[in-house]
C-alpha cells in the first residue's frame, strides 16, 4: 500500500509539475502564424540588398570601362595626326628626289637610297597605322623613320656641295615644306604621347586596373623622337 502511494504520488508529480506556463491562445497563434512571414521579409531584404550592391558594382564597372574606351581612342585619334603629317612627308620625298635627279645623276646611290627608306617607312606606317600604341609596331616606325632621316641627311650634304641646286626655287620649296612637315610631325608626336601617358596612367591606378585587365586594355607605347633628326643638317637657301 505504501508502495502504490509513493508511485501515485511520483505520477501526480510528473504530470502536475509545480510550475505552469500559461500562453494566451490569441498570442500563441500570432507567433506560429507570424514565424514563417518573417523569413520571406528577411529574404525578400536580402535579395533587395543584393540586387541593389550588383548594380552598383555594374554601374562602378561601366563607368571604368567608358572612360578607358574614352582614353584609348583619344590616343588613337592623337596618332591618326601622326598618320597625316606623316604621310604628307612621304608624299613630299619622291617629288624632291625627282627634282635632284637631274643635277645628281652619278648620285643614283643616295637616290636610291632615300627612295627606300621612304617605302619602308611608308610600309611601317601602315602597319602602326593598325594597332596604334604596340609597342614592337612603334619601334619599328621610328627605326625605319630615323634611316629615312640619316638618308635625307646624305642627300642634304651632297645638295649643299651644289650652289645650281641650291639656287633652284623648286628645290627650295620642297625643303621648306620638308621642314614645315617635320616641325607638324613633332608637335603631333608631343600630343600623341600625352595621351599614351594619360591611358597608361588611368588603366594601372586602382581600381581602374582590375578593370582594364578583366577586358585586355593593354599598356600603349610612346612614340620616341627621331634621334638622325636632331643630326641632319639645314641647308640654307
Amino acid at each position: 500500500m505504501r508502495s502504490f502511494t509513493l508511485h501515485s504520488s511520483l505520477k501526480k508529480n510528473l504530470f502536475n509539475p509545480p510550475f505552469h506556463v500559461i500562453i494566451p491562445t490569441s498570442r500563441l497563434s500570432r507567433c506560429i502564424f507570424s514565424l514563417p512571414f518573417g523569413k520571406e521579409k528577411n529574404m525578400a531584404s536580402f535579395l533587395y540588398f543584393l540586387l541593389a550592391l550588383i548594380i552598383v558594382v555594374g554601374v562602378f564597372l561601366a563607368v571604368i570601362y567608358n572612360r578607358l574606351i574614352a582614353s584609348r581612342n583619344a590616343f588613337k585619334n592623337a596618332f591618326s595626326q601622326i598618320d597625316v603629317q606623316l604621310t604628307r612627308r612621304y608624299d613630299l620625298i619622291p617629288n624632291l628626289v625627282e627634282s635632284v635627279k637631274a643635277y645628281l645623276k652619278h648620285e643614283h646611290e643616295t637616290l636610291t637610297e632615300v627612295t627606300r627608306a621612304r617605302n619602308i617607312a611608308a610600309g611601317e606606317l601602315k602597319t602602326a597605322a593598325s594597332a596604334p600604341g604596340d609597342a614592337t609596331l612603334m619601334q619599328h616606325l621610328t627605326q625605319a623613320n630615323n634611316a629615312l632621316n640619316s638618308s635625307l641627311g646624305r642627300l642634304m650634304l651632297v645638295v649643299e656641295a651644289y650652289p645650281d641646286l641650291k639656287a633652284n626655287q623648286n628645290i627650295s620649296q620642297f625643303f621648306e615644306e620638308l621642314a614645315s612637315t617635320e616641325n607638324r610631325i613633332a608637335f603631333s608626336r608631343q600630343a600623341y604621347n600625352d595621351e599614351v601617358m594619360s591611358y597608361n596612367t588611368l588603366s594601372q591606378i586602382f581600381p581602374n586596373n582590375i578593370v582594364a585587365g578583366m577586358f585586355g586594355f593593354r599598356a600603349a607605347a610612346l612614340l620616341e623622337a627621331e634621334s638622325e633628326k636632331r643630326e641632319t643638317p639645314k641647308v640654307q637657301f
